[in-house]
């Protein structure tokens, strides 16, 4: 059996390192806000130093081994002990524990700096959302000084472009863990406590985000989108969430609505202006503008939506939506009237 040699083992390590820390759009390594930025810069200080000492370490063992398959080889009598060697080798070890020190020292200094600028962001009158979580889906409040202006969504969260934005996190159930690691380190969500993160993009984008804390079954389909953009967007997005959709005029449509309000649809789930009210599952008012459906588990497509309407377990086993076995033509216009509601 061929066996590696040392450098190449390495090479696919770090390669596997690399790649760990980027999942297409969900980057730790590519930041594209503040707090990420420091945060990526800290990361390679760190790497680069741990991987200096590692190749430092593998080379002076590579060197010893070597050193000591010649004697073998040779059948040299291994030499007597050398004063003078011996006093050598005690200032190398000596010199080796005082950089050690030194470069701990620097990792810890970093670290405690990098932690104090990211808790620094602040503003006084930053947009201000809510995060909750909850098994396995995020509920997501942007919060007005009126009542009726409160923008409720799930799973998508859009930030505007160079403005400090402040996240509260809550958690519903069990522990979760908000991370967008392009654009901050992760916070924890614990029940029945309040925690809070600042974030601010320096560009625009789709960014996408994790549970990284394991919360159950469908920890993996955990996932939510932050959509970076301009202020100007940022407002036209908001004052479209804040609006009613008009109620549906379409035959089809409004059969849909019906079979909306007659079925378990109503008991789970809110669509404001059609007298669907309920707070369980995620608001529906805008949900035909959303990215994907289920956490960022499918993108949001019609024949997707069918299928997790119709078994949303066989797509995400676990989840507290039940099957809902409707007939072809009342699933079409469930369809169609959720398609209006951009």
């Amino acid at each position: 059996m061929r066996r590696h040699g040392p450098f190449l083992t390495m090479a696919l390590y770090l390669g596997l390192l690399l790649l760990a820390g980027c999942h297409g759009n969900q980057a730790a390594l590519n930041s594209k806000g503040i707090q990420a930025a420091r945060i990526e810069r800290l990361w390679w200080l760190m790497f680069s130093i741990i991987l200096g000492v590692y190749v430092i370490v593998l080379a002076w063992a590579g060197t010893a081994v070597f050193r000591a398959r010649t004697h073998r080889s040779e059948n040299e009598i291994p030499p007597q002990v050398d004063p003078i060697a011996d006093q050598r080798m005690t200032r190398v070890v000596g010199v080796a524990i005082g950089a050690t020190v030194v470069l701990i020292f620097v990792m810890l200094t970093s670290s405690v700096v990098t932690g104090h600028a990211i808790a620094n962001l602040a503003s006084k009158n930053p947009v201000t959302i809510d995060v909750i979580g909850h098994q396995w889906w995020w509920e997501v409040h942007y919060e007005a000084t009126q009542a009726d202006q409160t923008v409720i969504t799930a799973n998508e969260i859009h930030i505007p472009v160079g403005q400090p934005v402040v996240i509260k996190t809550a958690s519903q159930d069990v522990i979760h863990s908000f991370w967008a690691p392009n654009l901050h380190g992760k916070r924890d969500l614990i029940p029945g406590y309040q925690n809070a993160l600042w974030i601010e993009a320096d560009e625009e984008g789709t960014f996408r985000g994790q549970c990284a804390e394991f919360c159950g079954h469908q920890h993996a389909h955990m996932g939510f989108f932050v959509v970076a953009e301009s202020p100007e967007k940022f407002q036209a997005w908001l004052a479209h969430q804040v609006s009613t959709p008009p109620p549906p005029s379409d035959p089809i449509a409004k059969h849909g609505e019906e079979v909306f309000l007659s079925h378990p649809c109503v008991m789970c789930h809110t669509i404001r202006g059609s007298g669907a009210g309920a707070k369980l599952g995620p608001d529906l008012t805008h949900i035909a503008s959303r990215m994907t459906i289920a956490a960022a588990t499918l993108p949001n497509t019609r024949g997707n939506l069918a299928g997790w309407i119709l078994d949303s377990q066989s797509i995400k086993p676990g989840n507290k939506m039940p099957p809902n076995p409707l007939k072809s033509d009342d699933l079409n216009a469930l369809l169609t009237y959720l398609e209006t509601l951009q």
